[in-house]
C-alpha cells in the first residue's frame, strides 16, 4: 500500500516512471483472530459489552480508518484485501463497491445461494426485502487514497456467529448475520471458497490473478 502510495505521488508530480515504477495490484486473503473493529463514521454504542468482558471473550477492539461501523473478524471467516490502483480499473469508488459485492453474489451462486444488495447498506444479504428474514453474509468497508485501495471484506463462511450478539454489527438493528456454514447446514471447505472468490474477482475486474507464494521464515 505505502509503496502504491509513494508511485501515485511520483506520478501525479510529473516525474518520469520506469517500467519497475508501475503500481501493483493485490487481493490479499487473511484470517483473524477474534477481533470487533470500528470504522470511521461508526460508534462506540454499537460495541455492547465492557472491556472486561472483551478480555473473557478473548477478543481484541481496534478503532480503524475504513468506512462503515463496528464489525466482527475471527476464525472460519474469509477476510479479502484487495490493494488496487483504481486508476488501471476505474476512477468511482461506488462502481467498486458493487463490483466487491459482485464478487460474492457470483461465489454464493455457486453454491446454489442467491446474494443480494440492500439499498443504502454495502455488503452482500440474504432475502434483503423480506421481513424478518434479512441477513448479511458478508460485510465490506473501505479507504481509498490516490485512488489506491485498502481495507476490503468480511465473507462468513464457517464463522462462529454468537460473537455477533455482543455487537450491532455495522450499526443495523433490525437485521440478523449468517454464515454460509449455517445457510447450507454443514462445513464448507474454506479453501474452495478462497479459490471460487479469486476466479470471480478476476471474472469481474477483468484481471489475471497470478498466485504469490510467501516463504514461511525458518
Amino acid at each position: 500500500m505505502k509503496e502504491n502510495l509513494e508511485i501515485k505521488a511520483e506520478r501525479h508530480s510529473g516525474l518520469e516512471q520506469t517500467e519497475d515504477k508501475r503500481t501493483k495490484n493485490h487481493l490479499l486473503f487473511c484470517e483473524h483472530p477474534h477481533v470487533y473493529t470500528l470504522g470511521k463514521s461508526g460508534f462506540m454504542e454499537n460495541l455492547l459489552v465492557s472491556d472486561s468482558r472483551l478480555k473473557e471473550l478473548d477478543v481484541s477492539f481496534y478503532k480503524t480508518n475504513r468506512g462503515g461501523d463496528i464489525t466482527y473478524h475471527g476464525p472460519r471467516q474469509i477476510v479479502a484485501y484487495p490493494i488496487l490502483d483504481l486508476e488501471l480499473f476505474f476512477t468511482d469508488l461506488g462502481k467498486y463497491m458493487r463490483c466487491l459485492e459482485e464478487v460474492i453474489i457470483r461465489t454464493l451462486a455457486f453454491y446454489g445461494i442467491k446474494g443480494d444488495r440492500l439499498p443504502g447498506s454495502t455488503g452482500v444479504w440474504l432475502e434483503p426485502n423480506v421481513p424478518g428474514k434479512a441477513r448479511k453474509i458478508c460485510a465490506m468497508g473501505v479507504r481509498c487514497s490516490r485512488w489506491v485501495t485498502m481495507h476490503g471484506l468480511a465473507f462468513n463462511i464457517n464463522t462462529d456467529l454468537r460473537y455477533f450478539d455482543y455487537i450491532v454489527p455495522c450499526g443495523i438493528t433490525d437485521k440478523s448475520v449468517t454464515s454460509l456454514q449455517k445457510e447450507l447446514g454443514r462445513i464448507v471447505d474454506e479453501e474452495e471458497v478462497k479459490i471460487i472468490v479469486k476466479k470471480e474477482f478476476g471474472n469481474v475486474f477483468n484481471a489475471e490473478i497470478i498466485p504469490e507464494f510467501v516463504k514461511e521464515p525458518v
